[in-house]
């Protein structure tokens, strides 16, 4: 658990459950914006189990092809149960399966998955016969899965089968004390031979402001085009992207009434719809992000009819 870097409350509670949550062989459903480690997280729990000698086997659900994907996944095999080709499922006999964003897999799979989820069964093209298979599965998505359910573009059986053990990724706003850190860490990753950049009081304060909306993998990337550009400099207003300027940063979420007016019912919908996708419909997180309370929040969804 070394690449996971934070001090702050929420980094901590993480670090402190992931072994209580890795000895289970319960399904993981890990919820998170982009960037914020979601697969750092299943490798630890991999690494932490009683599996960590096999190999973790990462199925990336939006990169699966739209043709045979079901051979891809489960297998091939001739009229005899003879394997011809075996799937990365079958493969991952022992192990631990990732399915990164999962909310992608295409519904026409999503039955044989549950089963192979509940069974551990694969039945592979070709053949009736069917190969039980002994892993664990983690999952993740930045998609708001029970609003896929809702709309029936997931199935609510394999949703309630993934989601044993939910597990939350805080974003870099919600750990702030963390961005010093981190901004040391990677800086100093990235310096290689070179003499590590410094960052002003002033550089500081905007960093800690800018919104961050990549979230750790933003930072990263950042760190590593400040080593590239400026090895050794003492950073100045001037070398920070636009957007990371606190004028820039404020006007962003200044607003300024046009003339013509606005629909303020239709205003409040679409922020309580933005914060519930930001928190990948965590209620309590959407809350904080509005500044109002989860009570307020839940009365508000009422109000507008989105699901409670």
């Amino acid at each position: 658990m070394k690449q996971i870097l934070g001090q702050s409350p929420q980094i901590t509670h993480l670090l402190r459950t992931i072994p209580m949550i890795a000895a289970s062989e319960a399904s993981v459903l890990i919820y998170g914006e982009t960037g914020t480690g979601k697969e750092l997280i299943a490798q630890a729990l991999h690494a932490e189990s009683r599996r960590k000698d096999k190999r973790l086997v990462t199925i990336n659900c939006a990169a699966l092809p739209v043709e045979g994907i079901e051979v891809d996944l489960f297998g091939r095999a001739n009229g005899l149960g003879e394997i011809e080709h075996r799937g990365r499922l079958l493969a991952a006999e022992g192990s631990t399966v990732f399915f990164d964003e999962v909310d992608a897999l295409p519904l026409s799979i999503q039955a044989k998955v549950l089963r192979f989820l509940e069974a551990g069964e694969c039945q592979l093209q070709g053949s009736h016969r069917l190969h039980l298979v002994n892993v664990r599965i983690v999952a993740a998505t930045s998609a708001d899965l029970q609003q896929a359910v809702t709309t029936g573009r997931f199935r609510s059986d394999l949703f309630y089968r993934l989601q044993v053990v939910p597990i939350i990724m805080p974003t870099l706003r919600e750990c702030r004390d963390d961005i010093k850190l981190l901004l040391r860490h990677y800086s100093r990753e990235f310096a290689g031979d070179n003499a590590v950049v410094r960052y002003s009081k002033t550089i500081e304060h905007c960093l800690l402001t800018y919104a961050w909306p990549g979230n750790i993998r933003e930072l990263k990337n950042f760190c590593q085009r400040m080593a590239l550009l400026y090895p050794g400099k003492a950073l100045v207003e001037e070398d920070l992207p636009p957007e990371m300027l606190p004028e820039v940063a404020a006007s962003h979420h200044a607003f300024t009434l046009p003339p013509t007016g606005i629909n303020l019912a239709q205003v409040e919908l679409d922020l309580i719809e933005q914060a519930l996708d930001l928190a990948a419909g965590n209620r309590s997180r959407a809350a904080r992000l509005l500044g109002i309370s989860r009570d307020t929040l839940l009365y508000r969804m009422q109000k507008y009819s989105l699901e409670p």
